[in-house]
Order: structure tokens, then sequence, then C-alpha cells
């Protein structure tokens, strides 16, 4: 038996929970209250945000307390023991020797993402995604004047592949200055192999396009799979890229805003802490100093544990609707705590699913045409929650399917 409970559902209202005490509406987050426990059988279930429904590990939340009674939280920034936690968190977990002089620390990996766009791109510039792929990469690259361009993944038989006959056309265009590479792949939990980073990499190194590595979850690897970082590629993909990290995804300390890039190339480097220093983005909190050094150092039996259960939660949706509702084809992720519902064959549009979910089902998700128009049909659920709540999620969408 673990030594761990992540069945237990953990109360999570007057927290200030994104995900448990907003919804989105007219693309603003607004307070709502549909998901009280109060409300019984009518209170929606929140699986859209990524983060978990489970507690930190302990020794984060020790640190944490020892950390407050020491009561002076003046401004804070990286020390030793930092470099050192970190670094042997990427040696030991990743197999990739980084170097202390590598890491640029800021409050976020979304963030993180704006300054390069701005640090590396001018407005006019296109900037490549692989769609279906997380929604603030189209954000980012628009807010900074620049042209979203669509490497869009090939879909066949439920399993995704890069398009690389068409990467090659969009790279070679003058324009083309950056590739936000999602990897592992969110949403749809793909781990991209050895060799096809090896392919985007070269790609992009002959066009002089920069990769912008978002690995904020690489640290979340189903058992048996193995995730290669894309720095590791060789000297061609090391000087070409900028790899974005965290252990918020990892260890459930999203609201730490605490996120380590790693820039390998010194004249990258200094364009983007540049470019943050410009947006009075350095800094970092003395509590998420704390939580990442904890982390990093003893939160490993946790991390294995989670893992192992966010898989077992996996395969139930996968044998769920195998059995019950056989029009919607999940993905098996082979990384992430995100799971891909393909729903097309239940024949709705995309408001029509949408309605479906939130109002006849009462579960709450990130609907797929969020992430590109390649993602209408689709769901993207949360599955980082106790089994008993994910059960009567499936449960309330089965049943919402049903024909009247």
């Amino acid at each position: 038996m673990s030594q761990f409970d992540f069945d237990t559902e953990i109360n999570r209202e007057n927290t200030d929970s994104v995900k448990w005490e907003f919804h989105v509406h007219s693309g603003k987050a607004e307070y709502w209250d549909d998901t009280k426990a109060e409300r019984g059988d009518d209170r929606v279930l929140a699986m859209w945000v990524a983060d978990m429904d489970f507690r930190c590990p302990e020794p984060v939340i020790d640190a944490l307390h020892r950390r407050v009674e020491h009561g002076l939280f003046g401004y804070s920034a990286k020390g030793q023991a930092y470099e050192d936690a970190v670094c042997g968190w990427f040696a030991r977990r990743q197999n990739w020797a980084v170097k202390p002089e590598w890491l640029s620390p800021i409050p976020g990996v979304v963030p993180a993402l704006n300054v390069a766009v701005r640090a590396f791109t001018h407005p006019g510039d296109k900037v490549i995604v692989q769609r279906p792929v997380y929604y603030p990469f189209f954000r980012v690259s628009k807010n900074n004047g620049c042209e979203i361009v669509s490497n869009g993944l090939i879909y066949r038989d439920g399993h995704y592949t890069v398009d690389f006959e068409d990467l090659e056309r969009k790279a070679a265009d003058p324009k083309a200055r950056m590739l936000i590479l999602c990897s592992p792949h969110n949403p749809i939990g793909r781990i991209w192999t050895a060799e096809d980073l090896t392919r985007i990499a070269d790609i992009c190194a002959r066009n002089q396009v920069i990769v912008i590595a978002d690995e904020i979850h690489g640290d979340l690897i189903m058992p048996g799979e193995t995730f290669v970082p894309f720095a590791t590629l060789g000297a061609a993909a090391e000087q070409n890229c900028v790899v974005c990290t965290a252990p918020s995804k990892t260890f459930n300390l999203a609201g730490m805003h605490t996120s380590n890039m790693f820039i390998p190339n010194p004249e990258l480097r200094e364009r983007f802490t540049t470019a943050q220093a410009a947006q009075s983005l350095p800094g970092m909190s003395p509590f998420g100093i704390t939580a990442t050094i904890a982390a990093y150092n003893d939160g490993e039996p946790w991390l294995d544990a989670v893992m192992a259960y966010i898989t077992d939660n996996a395969r139930l949706v996968m044998d769920t609707f195998a059995d019950r509702e056989p029009r919607v084809k999940p993905i098996m992720p082979q990384g992430t705590y995100l799971q891909w519902l393909d729903c097309r064959a239940l024949g709705l549009g995309k408001e029509a699913l949408e309605d479906l979910m939130i109002n006849k089902a009462k579960v709450y998700f990130d609907e797929g045409y969020i992430f590109g128009d390649e993602g209408i049909g689709f769901e993207r659920i949360n599955i980082a929650c106790p089994r008993p709540l994910l059960k009567r999620a499936l449960d309330r969408m089965i049943t919402a399917m049903k024909p009247v």
C-alpha cells in the first residue's frame, strides 16, 4: 500500500483556487460558486486548469512551515543551495548535466515565453507552433506583434506525429524566427522521441529558427516512458534553444511562481535576461525558493507515487469509454497528467459539445477548440485528481451522452 493518500478529496473552497472557484467567461476569469460541494449532484466538477488536486509533498510543506516561522520575507535571490537542488534534479531525473550559469529564474513559464518572443523576434516575424497546442503560445506571440504559423500535427489512428515536410517549408520562410516546442506535448500527452526532436533541431538550426522548448511537463512521465530534454541532442540543438522548466506542475507548486529557464548559449542568454529586466520580471519569492529546494531534494518518492496513480487514472479513462461509450476515443498519455478525448464521433459542433459537458454532465474541461482549430471535437481532461472524483465525472459524461 502506498504511503501517500491520493484518493481523499480535499476541499478547495475559500482558497482562491482558479481551478475550483473561477471560470472563464468572455475571455476573463470570473468567480463562481457552481463547484461548491453543497450543490450535491448539481455541483460542477472542475477538471480544467493544469494543477493537481493533491497535497504537495510533505517535505515541501514542512520546509515552508520552517520558513514562515523565521518571520522575515524580504527580497530574495537564488543561492548555492537553490542551484545545487535544481542542477542535481536534472542530472538525476533527466540525465541532463545543466550548468548553473545557464539558469535564469523567472516567475513563470508563460511570462518566460513572452520575454523570449520579445527578445528574439521583431513585430511582423513568424512564430511556429504545433497545434493543437497549449493556447498561451498564441497569446504571447500575438501580443508582441508576431504572426502565428501552425505546423499542425498529424492525427491518425489515435496517434499524433509531426508533419516534417510542412515544418521544412515553414521554417524556410525568412520571416520564421522561432518555434515554440511543447515537450511533452500539451494537450495530447505525447513524448517526442529523440529522432523526432533531432529532426526538429536540425530543421530549425539550418533555417536559423530559435527553439523555445517548453519542458514544464518533463518530469511528469508515465512509468516505462522516457523523456529526452531538447538540449541533450548535441551542440547544434543546445546552442539554439531556450529550455523552460519549473517545479510547478511536477509538485503542484504553481502558486509559488518559480520557474527556471536554461539557456546554454551565452549570447541568447544575454538577450533573454536583458529583455527580462526591461519587463521588470526579475526577482524570486522566498517561499518559491524554499519549496523548490525541498521538492527537488526530497520529493522524488512522492513524484514516483503520484505518477503511478495518475497512470492508473488514465487507464481507467481508457477502459471506461471502451466499455461504456466507445464513440469517445481517449488517447493514453505518455506524459503530463492531461488526457485528450476524441469526441468527434458524437457528431456535435464545438458549442454543442461544450454545452453537453458543462451544462448536462456538469464537468468543466478545457475545450479542445481553444488549442487551435485542430482541437475542435476534442476535450482536455485533467486526471490529477482523486479517483472517486474521476469516476463521478466519467459517469456523468457517459450519462449525458446517452440518446434522449
